[in-house]
């Protein structure tokens, strides 16, 4: 049996499509790579008066169909990329995520304005109005995301392929050898 970890993890979510993989999956690596460039700094930044450390986060890209299938990760913090056509997940919070930023139809950013619960979905009409949205995203609606996922705490779950995802339920309990 594989010994449950404790992590943070923050998801970033793109379609299983072809034209997904091909120009989402890309822009999710870039956000990724954004995003735990800003966590590492917060490493420095913890210590001030404003500052929340961040650092012990992970960032990790995957497919829609993963995210939908597995209970566990829908707890997690996530942000969705790509649009309703190419990602089930964007499909499924288009009328259940409130939208924070739309212009002219071409680019969205969904996210509840109060951050009740740490989901965003960003995208649009086509992969550069997508970039587009995920540059915006990243100057104005990352750091308070990023100030709410502060307050998730770190998960126990077992890393191994078959139990992927399953929360440890007694923490408490003696581990079997």
């Amino acid at each position: 049996m594989a010994k449950a970890l404790r992590l943070r993890l923050l998801l970033i979510v793109t379609g299983s499509t072809l034209r997904a993989e091909e120009m989402d999956r890309p822009l999710g690596y870039y956000l990724k790579q954004r995003i735990e460039g800003i966590l590492s700094a917060s490493a420095d930044q913890a210590g001030s008066k404003h500052g929340h450390d961040l650092s012990d986060y992970q960032v990790r890209v995957i497919a829609d169909f993963r995210w939908i299938h597995d209970e566990f990760l829908q707890t997690l913090p996530t942000i969705s990329l790509g649009g309703p056509g190419v990602n089930a997940l964007a499909h499924r919070w288009l009328e259940e995520v409130p939208i924070s930023l739309a212009f002219n139809e071409q680019y969205f950013i969904q996210m509840d304005p109060d951050l009740n619960e740490p989901r965003v979905s960003i995208w649009g009409m086509d992969n550069p109005t997508t970039q587009i949205a995920v540059s915006i995203f990243l100057d104005r609606f990352l750091p308070p995301f990023l100030e709410r996922c502060t307050l998730v705490p770190a998960t126990s779950f077992d890393l191994d392929d078959e139990g992927e995802g399953e929360t440890e339920t007694d923490p408490d309990e003696p581990e079997d050898d």
